[in-house]
């Protein structure tokens, strides 16, 4: 089971949402502050400015539901679905999701620092100018994914697996490719240094 990065207790609701249809719900400027959202359809739901404070959403569908500049902080997913979801410019600090389902996952801008995603299937998933400081991305699979210009800087990475990942222009300096699998990943030039000086390597000039 995933557990926040920090370490911090599980945070509780006062209210819940469950067994209701929400597809394709407008939920632009809406606010929602510990609620629970217990097999909730969110199918094609779409969200501006909306804000989830600390709320926990288990099996609910997120398929091809689309959020902008949206904010899920402190909340808790539980084996949720995410096919074809995009998030644009929203901040998911201190979330995490447990047993999820991502499918073609997009994340575009962004804060998602913080956040916990241990062991989760982002093959196909595309994650670009994201912040994700200090995530925990530990046994992440990112096979054959898009992690363009995203931070990096501080992240759990252990034996995550990056087979085939473009990774260009992302802060790679937590990554330790001792114990992470790169092969086939697309680096640039300046990242070839990073993990060559990881290795030991001592890269000079001629």
């Amino acid at each position: 089971m995933a557990e926040r990065r920090d370490g911090g207790p599980e945070h509780h609701t006062v209210s819940e949402v469950r067994h209701e249809n929400w597809d394709r719900k407008d939920l632009s400027g809406r606010t929602f502050a510990h609620v629970a959202f217990l097999d909730v359809d969110m199918t094609e739901a779409h969200s501006v400015g909306a804000v989830f404070d600390t709320c926990t959403f288990q099996d609910v569908a997120f398929n091809a539901s689309t959020h902008k500049d949206t904010a899920f902080v402190n909340c808790t997913f539980t084996r949720s679905n995410f096919f074809d979801a995009s998030f644009i410019g929203c901040k998911l600090t201190g979330t995490v999701f447990d047993r999820c389902k991502f499918g073609i996952l997009r994340v575009s801008g962004g804060e998602w620092s913080f956040v916990s995603m241990p062991g989760a299937d982002l093959r196909n998933a595309a994650f670009e100018d994201v912040r994700m400081r200090e995530a925990d991305l530990t046994g992440a699979r990112f096979d054959g994914s898009s992690v363009r210009r995203v931070d990096l800087s501080g992240a759990w990475l252990h034996h995550a697996q990056m087979t085939g990942c473009d990774l260009r222009g992302s802060d790679i300096s937590a990554l330790d490719p001792r114990n992470v699998d790169l092969n086939g990943a697309i680096v640039d030039v300046d990242q070839a240094v990073v993990v060559a000086t990881a290795l030991g390597i001592d890269v000079r000039p001629e």
